[in-house]
């Protein structure tokens, strides 16, 4: 009888396991069911939400991207690298803006004509963007950025600081119990300033919600492909990182290995007073150059606290670059006064890979420590 009993217990738990398990997969396949339904209906809506889990809102059949420059001193590489990289790639509506339209001054080199203000691009998408990048802005406070960004967030958008330009979110009130990164030089500042923010540290970029902040300078290409893997899928990311030679975009990043020593701060003060010893670096510009093999090269020689940087073209008139931007020569061919060195920038080399071979250039007309300094400062990894 006790047998009996026990057989049909346990035929009773494997029925109702049966049941269970069945139920289950019923649920898997409704489940899956909504999903590729979701899918068919709404493929960028699925690739925001399951690949890298970067949240970005889209009212448009491309999303619209925006980065945005102060007209006076907007840090050249995170402002230049995006653009190019994403103008590339041509997988949205990518607008550059500025409070008003004209010249844009980079820094520490180059000057760009920015044709879009925040107030044609208003009247033009009052919906909003769906993508606002931020380079670092010299004038963080800007009150007149700080609100056009207040609207844009009350609309949604997806917020993207690179480097320093996390201040001028943070300033926005964007950051606010937010986690986020950013330049290491600049880490204590930020704890200090911004305390209710959890600023963390050994990543390339950081997604909190609605709002990504990338780490110092170059973060801005391994921040741009991933949005281009978000937006796009990987294949695509891989196909615009073989164009510029990078072989990862993770946010993997040893942030402990930046810090200057006070050899760098003597040889940045040394350099700096030197000024008889001072070079111009020459780099001519032509139509449909490469704007991100510019920016990094540029970038570089400039922060060496021994050179100017000087862009020449055949004529005054603005020069268009591969993205479409203009750039405004600082001098003609025929003002080669004072330019110490001339720097080509070849069509056919790939930008990644020509900002090493620069910081080898570098190392050997400056020395070890004034290529140290610049790597520090653009928070790029060296062996």
């Amino acid at each position: 009888m006790n047998r009996i009993l026990l057989k049909n217990q346990y035929n009773n738990r494997k029925t109702k396991l049966f049941q269970s398990h069945t139920i289950r997969a019923l649920f898997c396949i409704l489940m899956f069911g909504i999903f590729y339904t979701h899918l068919l209906a709404n493929p960028f809506e699925s690739k925001r939400k399951y690949l890298n889990q970067i949240p970005i809102k889209s009212q448009h059949k491309k999303p619209v991207i925006t980065i945005i420059s102060d007209n006076e001193f907007t840090e050249l590489t995170d402002f230049l690298v995006p653009y190019g990289i994403l103008k590339r790639a041509d997988i949205s509506e990518l607008y550059a803006l500025a409070p008003e339209r004209g010249k844009v001054q980079l820094f520490p080199a180059l000057a760009v004509e920015v044709d879009t203000s925040f107030a044609i691009f208003d009247k033009e998408h009052p919906e909003g963007a769906d993508i606002v990048i931020v380079p670092a802005l010299h004038n963080s406070q800007n009150p007149t950025i700080i609100n056009w960004l207040k609207k844009q967030n009350e609309m949604g958008a997806t917020f993207i600081g690179i480097c320093d330009g996390v201040w001028t979110l943070a300033y926005s009130g964007l950051l606010d119990k937010r986690e986020a990164t950013g330049h290491w030089y600049a880490k204590d500042k930020l704890i200090k300033t911004f305390p209710n923010t959890n600023w963390t540290k050994n990543k390339r970029y950081v997604h909190d919600d609605r709002i990504i902040t990338t780490s110092g300078v170059t973060a801005s290409i391994p921040i741009s492909l991933a949005l281009i893997d978000t937006l796009a899928g990987k294949k695509k990311a891989n196909e615009t990182a073989i164009l510029y030679g990078v072989e990862s975009w993770d946010p993997n990043h040893n942030s402990d290995r930046f810090e200057f020593n006070w050899n760098h701060y003597f040889l940045a003060t040394k350099n700096y007073l030197s000024f008889w010893n001072h070079e111009i670096i020459g780099i001519p510009i032509d139509e449909g150059m490469d704007e991100v093999s510019l920016a990094l090269v540029a970038d570089a020689y400039a922060r060496t606290y021994r050179t100017k940087v000087s862009s020449i073209a055949v004529q005054t008139k603005q020069v268009k670059l591969k993205s479409g931007i203009s750039i405004y020569p600082d001098r003609t061919n025929s003002q080669n006064d004072g330019i110490n060195v001339k720097v080509s920038i070849p069509n056919d080399r790939k930008s990644f890979p020509l900002l090493k071979e620069t910081l080898d250039i570098i190392q050997k007309r400056y020395g070890e420590t004034t290529m140290e300094f610049v790597s520090l400062q653009m928070e790029f990894p060296i062996p």
